[in-house]
């Protein structure tokens, strides 16, 4: 699993980046700057690592609420909405918690389904013919770039590829990009009326 904003080994860097004021901490992130959002991480992961794992997360969800919590905080900068009542780090860790129980509630009210397009070389056997179809016929419902994204994906690409390949910004937009892609075709998925009758008789 790749690990964003550690283009350095920070072991190496003990000393660097002490303690950052909670100010240039909002400036850098404004900014984008790769020795702030590596600071984050040092100082803020840890915390959001041990939140998730130790409700049901596994080492993957806590590289993506991190990620989605780095950019809920982007978001409130750069549109003047935030609203510290606290230090950053637990304004940070708020958001986090609220992004994972927000994850958790979802995956307690829907069957979590594998999005990844099936290789038409794959067996049969590797997956539900039923989700399959569903899946492949409200694929093509997408718009062009979110199929291209979804695409991408399922065949290995990274998310700096991705990143390249749609020119997005960078990895983060790109991870962004896929998670958003993946709820519209959950979206459309759960409303297709051959799903709604196949997940009816699954109770």
């Amino acid at each position: 699993m790749e690990i964003l904003y550690l283009p350095f080994d920070s072991s190496k860097h003990k000393g660097l980046f002490k303690k950052i004021s909670d100010i240039n901490i909002i400036i850098g992130v404004r900014n984008q700057d790769d020795k702030v959002l590596n600071w984050l991480y040092d100082n803020y992961f840890q915390s959001v690592k041990n939140h998730v794992l130790s409700n049901s997360g596994s080492d993957e969800d806590v590289s993506d609420v991190f990620q989605d919590t780095i950019i809920a905080l982007y978001n409130q900068i750069t549109d003047d909405s935030l609203n510290l009542t606290t230090d950053l780090k637990g304004y940070f860790f708020g958001i986090a918690r609220n992004i994972w129980s927000a994850q958790l509630r979802k995956k307690q009210k829907t069957i979590e389904l594998e999005i990844d397009l099936p290789d038409e070389e794959e067996t049969e056997e590797q997956s539900d013919p039923i989700l399959e179809r569903i899946i492949s016929r409200v694929f093509q419902r997408l718009k062009p770039d979110q199929q291209m994204v979804l695409r991408l994906f399922s065949e290995g690409h990274s998310y700096e590829e991705i990143a390249v390949k749609m020119n997005l910004k960078n990895e983060v937009y790109a991870r962004r990009k896929k998670y958003l892609c993946k709820e519209a075709l959950l979206e459309l998925v759960k409303e297709d009326p051959e799903y709604q009758e196949y997940f009816r008789f699954q109770k």
